[in-house]
């Protein structure tokens, strides 16, 4: 007889994207329907997402009630309202590996996207919103910036992007910096540090700048580098880097996020040799290179070798205090703070040290969020989700308001935006990266 449950903890399997199982689409649906049957039996995500309800909407309206009834067909309406948040697999599924069901539903999900842009069934939206990087160098050209980002806040040309490409002309799009966090950096005056290393970070920072954090909010890459210079922490921005290709994954694009991950691992991996620690200030793209590539290529050394020096920026801050590295000398308090726990740093398993690191500083206090926002990095701008990803976050936007913070941030600064969006009263959210820095005014 199977257990209930598990109290392992979870561990993961390789993707397994090179075998020829993974791309038979009998199999697929083979899985699909396994997975989605132990879903139906169990419903104990069904607060996490739109894929949960859609499943179990499906079931329920069927003429037999179970999964059998449900048209294979409509089983991609499962797959296609699934942004691989990966809360199921770490804070709800019962059944996760070790466990004999073997459950990863976001895997799964991951392999039916997969076969899905294989087969060419992909609007051109997705693939446009999710080339970031070519955005990304498009809307950072001087003219075209103000261009773009003029054009993302006129309602008329939200309407036509609406009506023309899909992209919802209510959802909160980024802005564009021509002043680019590389740009900025080229400028930054180098401090002479003495670096002292612990043993777990070697107090050299190699900053992987993201896509989101070089053109869209090079603030926060900039409030970092002082942030971390302000401990004494040595910080180089890595030149030549592609996009992580955590949205070409979401998108099932395997190929795209094997090019990057070419073209990164072999820039990072000649930094930790070096003797460079790795940080990322987008949640997202920290956890790209230390889950999704290593299980994606288990067996290629310096993608393993990139993982263990990849750190959160909280995390590594933290681990410095633990070593009695981290300067606590806060000279202004920031009051009540909402915090928003984003989904791809809590499947980090590294606990909340944001937090912890919040509420060094005195007369502060963090209330934590531990829901998804319901953002997803491209989701919400998405006409055909933009309202379930605002019914998502409706629960964290209530408990924003209900705190009587006197902030709201998220590791997360999209998370952060789409919040703002939910809340539609004028107020910004501040990245906690920043608040670090306004606390120790510098």
């Amino acid at each position: 007889m199977a257990r209930e449950g598990s109290l392992e903890a979870p561990t993961r399997h390789p993707l397994g994207q090179d075998t020829a199982e993974f791309w038979d689409e009998d199999s697929l649906y083979t899985e699909l329907e396994r997975v989605y049957d132990i879903c139906h039996g169990c419903r104990r995500c069904v607060s996490l997402c739109g894929s949960f309800p859609t499943l179990f909407d499906l079931v329920d309206e069927s003429q037999t009630m179970e999964v059998d009834g449900v048209a294979k067909s409509d089983y991609w309406k499962v797959v296609d309202d699934c942004f691989l948040c990966d809360l199921c697999y770490l804070t709800k599924c019962p059944y996760v590996p070790p466990h004999e069901w073997n459950v990863d539903f976001p895997h799964l999900m991951l392999r039916a996207k997969a076969i899905k842009f294989k087969k060419g069934d992909v609007k051109t939206r997705d693939k446009l919103i999710t080339s970031t990087d070519a955005l990304g160098k498009f809307a950072s050209i001087p003219v075209i910036t103000q261009t773009v980002n003029a054009v993302n806040n006129n309602s008329l040309t939200r309407k036509l992007l609406d009506k023309t490409l899909g992209i919802h002309e209510k959802s909160l799009l980024p802005k564009y910096h021509s002043n680019t966090l590389v740009k900025r950096d080229k400028k930054r005056s180098t401090r002479n540090i003495h670096v002292e290393a612990t043993d777990r970070t070697t107090g050299k920072v190699a900053l992987f700048a993201t896509c989101y954090s070089n053109y869209n909010e090079p603030q926060i890459g900039e409030d970092l580098i002082k942030v971390f210079e302000h401990n004494n922490i040595q910080v180089q921005l890595v030149q030549n880097t592609q996009c992580c290709g955590m949205p070409k994954l979401e998108l099932g694009d395997l190929e795209a996020v094997s090019k990057a991950k070419d073209a990164n691992i072999k820039i990072l991996a000649a930094l930790v040799a070096d003797g460079w620690d790795i940080v990322t200030p987008v949640p997202s793209c920290t956890l790209m290179f230390k889950q999704e590539l290593p299980l994606m290529f288990p067996d290629e050394s310096d993608v393993i070798k990139v993982q263990q020096a990849m750190f959160d920026p909280f995390e590594y801050l933290m681990l410095r205090n633990k070593a009695g590295k981290l300067n606590t000398d806060f000279k202004q308090p920031l009051g009540k703070i909402s915090y928003h726990v984003a989904c791809h740093q809590r499947v980090q398993r590294i606990g909340m040290k944001t937090r912890d690191l919040l509420q060094l500083i005195p007369e502060t206090e963090v209330l934590p969020i531990e829901r998804c926002s319901g953002h997803d990095g491209t989701y919400t701008f998405k006409s055909e989700f933009h309202d379930t990803a605002m019914k998502i976050c409706k629960p964290v936007v209530n408990r924003v308001k209900q705190s009587g913070a006197d902030i709201y941030t998220s590791d997360c600064a999209m998370a952060g935006h789409h919040i703002e969006a939910g809340l539609a009263d004028g107020s910004k959210p501040i990245h906690p990266i920043t608040l670090v820095r306004q606390a120790y005014k510098i």
